[in-house]
C-alpha cells in the first residue's frame, strides 16, 4: 500500500485546511486508516482515525471539536478536515494505515502508538500563523 499526502499549506489562526491521502490501488477495506502529526522537536502523536469499513471516529483530546475525518470509498483517499486552527497544530501532518482495522482501534494505548500503523503517508506541512 502507498499513501500520498496532500492538501498542507500556511494558514491563518482560526482557518481551515483540508488534507488528503489517497491509496495506491483498492486496498484499504478492513483497514484503520488515521492521521499523525510531528512538530519540531516533538514527537510523532495520534490526531485522528477510523475503520476503513466504518464505525466510530477517533480523535486526540487537543483536536476534538475542530477537525473531523472522513473517507471515501469510490476514489479510496481518506480527509482531515481541519477547523479554528491554531498555532499549536503547526506539525508535519502524516497519513497511515493499519492491517488490523477495528481491532487497533478499540483500545486506546494502541490506536494512537504510531507503531501499530503499516503504511506512511509521506507527510506534509500545515503551519498555522498567529
Amino acid at each position: 500500500v502507498q499513501l500520498q499526502a496532500s492538501g498542507g499549506g500556511l494558514v491563518q489562526a482560526g482557518g481551515s485546511l483540508r488534507l488528503s491521502c489517497a491509496a495506491s490501488r483498492r486496498t484499504l477495506d478492513n483497514y484503520a486508516v488515521g492521521w499523525f502529526r510531528q512538530a519540531p522537536g516533538k514527537e510523532r502523536e495520534f490526531v485522528s482515525a477510523i475503520n476503513w469499513g466504518g464505525g466510530n471516529e477517533y480523535y486526540s483530546g487537543s483536536v476534538k471539536g475542530r477537525f473531523t475525518i472522513s473517507r471515501d470509498s469510490a476514489s479510496d483517499t481518506f480527509y482531515l478536515d481541519m477547523n479554528s486552527l491554531k498555532p499549536a497544530d503547526t506539525a508535519i501532518y502524516y497519513c497511515a494505515a493499519s492491517q488490523e482495522g477495528s481491532r487497533l482501534l478499540r483500545l486506546l494505548s494502541r490506536r494512537i502508538s504510531a507503531r501499530n500503523y503499516d503504511y506512511w503517508g509521506q507527510g506534509t506541512q500545515v503551519t498555522v500563523s498567529s
